[in-house]
């Protein structure tokens, strides 16, 4: 049989994403950290009075409209930001752009599986560091291996920690490599790390639009840094990797700070309800500063409880990995959602 693939990718095993269920289909969706809330009302404007003839023409490459829109929400430069299809797409970017073979690309885990994904297509050499228990970021083992590229998710999933700025600015003085600040997460958190790109060349922001405003859907990320740092992904990016009707959907959503403010204080509050009730049902609940909950069930069933819930129509995720087996990833969904789960984790830890 003819083999097509390069021995990297037959080797892979791929990224797994969360279950989508069928369209129509009556599911609690609670496995893939979507916002529960709806977007901005000012992207259904966009969308009823988009001009067709953008649609025959090629879009911006640049994406400045979006890119205008996050410099005014953020009171960052344009010319330190830089537009993906979605985050992932800008971290591909630093992985191809700053790695090769002889290259080591370094994170603690557990974190966001992407990343290994993305450094076995490059393919450069992966290090993994094991977060200890309490989540302290471990920097002696980070700056130990000289990474080219360092990620650090925060807030991480599927714990929920933040790490703290300081543990950030000792990173980016201490590596020669680029550091990664994966933000995600960063609209339900406390705090970010903007102060530290700003402070060094070697550093960039990665965020997203899928969770604080709603637009999992659309496929928006962007990428804050330096414009000395930017100039090498700009050369790996695709031409035209944003069309015109997101573009004009990431401009609206960025300039409605108010209302995904808003929603995201309705997140935090559920996120407390929700940690508070499962933990009179005898869960172990991890603090966290995302839309989502690290969470053990009393007797360490996680999988058990996982195939339960799905079969009542409750989707939540189950990371069979290690130092996982026995956790749940729950995102945090609208009140009635989170009502319906709890009621149905009681009647099955009972």
């Amino acid at each position: 049989m003819t083999n097509f693939f390069r021995a990297e990718v037959d080797a892979m095993t791929g990224y797994i994403p969360g279950e989508q269920p069928k369209r129509g289909s009556k599911i609690i969706k609670l496995n893939s950290n979507e916002n529960p809330y709806p977007p901005s009302p000012k992207i259904k404007d966009v969308l009823q009075n988009f001009d067709w003839e953008w649609l025959r023409r090629y879009p911006d490459s640049s994406a400045t409209d979006f890119r205008n829109a996050i410099s005014k929400a953020l009171d960052i430069p344009a010319d330190w930001i830089i537009v993906g299809n979605g985050s992932d797409e800008v971290l591909n970017l630093v992985i191809r752009a700053c790695t090769n073979s002889q290259r080591k690309v370094v994170y603690p885990m557990p974190t966001y599986v992407l990343y290994r994904t993305l450094v076995e297509m490059q393919p450069a050499e992966r290090v993994e560091i094991d977060y200890p228990e309490d989540y302290k970021l471990p920097i002696e083992e980070l700056v130990k291996v000289g990474g080219a590229v360092t990620f650090i998710a925060t807030p991480n999933s599927p714990s929920g920690h933040i790490v703290p700025v300081e543990n950030l600015r000792e990173l980016a003085t201490r590596l020669s490599g680029v550091l990664v600040i994966d933000e995600a997460y960063v609209d339900f958190a406390e705090g970010d790390g903007l102060s530290v790109v700003k402070e060094f060349e070697n550093v960039i922001s990665i965020r997203t639009l899928s969770k604080g405003y709603s637009l999992a859907g659309i496929r928006l990320g962007f990428g804050i840094a330096h414009p000395k740092l930017l100039q090498g992904l700009y050369k790996v990016k695709d031409s035209y990797n944003i069309d015109a009707i997101a573009c004009a959907i990431g401009a609206a959503a960025m300039s409605d700070q108010n209302y995904k403010n808003y929603c995201a204080q309705k997140v935090k509050i559920s996120r407390r309800k929700l940690s508070g009730d499962l933990k009179k049902l005898g869960f172990k609940v991890w603090d966290s500063q995302t839309n989502f909950l690290l969470v053990q069930p009393p007797q360490g069933n996680a999988e058990y409880l996982y195939l339960k819930l799905k079969e009542q129509g409750i989707l939540i995720r189950y990371f069979k990995q290690e130092g996982l087996e026995d956790k749940l990833r729950i995102t945090v969904g609208a009140h009635e959602e989170n009502k319906v789960l709890v009621e149905a984790l009681s009647g099955l830890v009972e």
